[in-house]
Formats: C-alpha cells, sequence, structure tokens
C-alpha cells in the first residue's frame, strides 16, 4: 500500500508541478542517513535502560523463532513505509508549505500537526509524539536540505519499535518481538523522553549544518 502510495506521488508531483523524484527528497546523503540511524538508535537504547530501571517489571523477554522472519519483514516493509511518509510530509508536503508561507516556523508546526492527526487513532500520547516527531523531521529536511537524516532516523524508530521492543500501548503489539514493554505508567513520561532526545538531535544536528555552512570555502 506504501509503494503504490509513494509511486502516486512521484508521479502526481511530476505530472501536476513538473518536479522530478530528486527535486523532492533533496540532497542525498547515505552519511547523513547512518547519522540519523545512529544517533536516534543511541537515543531509542537510552530511553529504553532508563524505562526499565524505572519499571524493570513491565519487561518480558518474548523472542521465539519467529522473530528472525519478523526482523526481515518488518525491515523491508518499514523501509518502505518510512520513506513513503518522509516523501510525502517532509519531501512533498513540507516544500509546499514552505514555497506557500516562505518561513521556516509555520511550515514546520502545519507540516508537524498533519502527520500528528494520523495517529489520533492509535492513541493520544501516540499522536502528541508524532506531532513532535513531525516537528523536528520537518525541521532537520529544511535544515539538511534533504530527506535521508530523517529517514535514517524514522526507519530506526519504526524498526526498533517493531523488532528489538514492542510496546504492548502500540501498532505492533503482540509481534514477536526481542523485548515486550507493558509499562502504561510510563507513557507520558516516555513522550517526555522522546521529546527531549528529538531536541538533543535537532540541536546537535544544527551545530553540525552551521558549522558546515562556515567551513564551506566563499565562492567570492
Amino acid at each position: 500500500m506504501f509503494g503504490l502510495l509513494l509511486l502516486a506521488f512521484v508521479f502526481a508531483a511530476r505530472w501536476l508541478h513538473g518536479k522530478r523524484f530528486v527535486d523532492v527528497i533533496g540532497v542525498w546523503s547515505w552519511r547523513r542517513f547512518g547519522q540519523g540511524l545512529a544517533l536516534w538508535g543511541a537515543v531509542l537504547i537510552a530511553a529504553t535502560a532508563i524505562d526499565f530501571l524505572i519499571a524493570p517489571k513491565g519487561f518480558r523477554f518474548t523472542a521465539d523463532g519467529r522473530t528472525l522472519q519478523l526482523a526481515a519483514v518488518a525491515f523491508g516493509a518499514l523501509a518502505v513505509q518510512t520513506f513513503t511518509e518522509e516523501f510525502v510530509f517532509r519531501g512533498y508536503l513540507t516544500q509546499g508549505l514552505l514555497l506557500a508561507t516562505r518561513r521556516t516556523l509555520p511550515t514546520v508546526l502545519i507540516s508537524g500537526l498533519l502527520f500528528g492527526a494520523l495517529h489520533i487513532p492509535i492513541g493520544i500520547p501516540q499522536a502528541v509524539s508524532a506531532t513532535l516527531f513531525g516537528f523536528a523531521l520537518a525541521l532537520l529536511a529544511i535544515r539538511t536540505g534533504g530527506l535521508a537524516f530523517g529517514y535514517g532516523l524514522h526507519l530506526v524508530n519504526n524498526v526498533f519499535g517493531a523488532v528489538v521492543l514492542v510496546s504492548s500501548d502500540d501498532a505492533f503489539r503482540g509481534s514477536p518481538g526481542v523485548l515486550t514493554q507493558n509499562t502504561p505508567q510510563l507513557m507520558w513520561w516516555d513522550v517526555a523522553m522522546g521529546a527531549a532526545g528529538l531536541a538533543l538531535v535537532v540541536a546537535l544536528m544544527l551545530r553540525s549544518t552551521r558549522a558546515q555552512a562556515s567551513a564551506a570555502p566563499n565562492p567570492g
């Protein structure tokens, strides 16, 4: 389904706006992709460790013979799903909003709110997390000039939640992941930790992009 949605947007953007696939994804860098994956992966591991220290009884080891198969299928499927969402929300939609508003802040806010709204059926805490996620990824897409960093971050986030640490309150509940977490009392705590993690990652990346810009040779 997500693959078909991606193809539809690619063809529609070309037909209606004359935008090529590369125009929507921006500057692609596998280094940026790896940075997003590694940084957010570290945040997820740290957040999991903190939750375990607070409520160790809420964690169970649930890996079985199906876990490797789950990992393979989930990675392939989520690679398509997360890229489609980045293409639509942080590529097509964010570019359009930036063109319409000519301002970064309204673009980031509207893009994030629309992304969060799609997650309301999953639950209010998840929708709030997705909204904050949308804010951060829209800002990073604008500042880095492409989708690579956000795609790496988004991909590791969803694969982690599907295979490594499955929440009993999430869309992947019941999957034979490595660990299952059942700590509803920590729901809003996890939202706050996620927000802090996103703020840290955004700050690091903004600092990195400013440093790279100042170090670039002056064409004049």
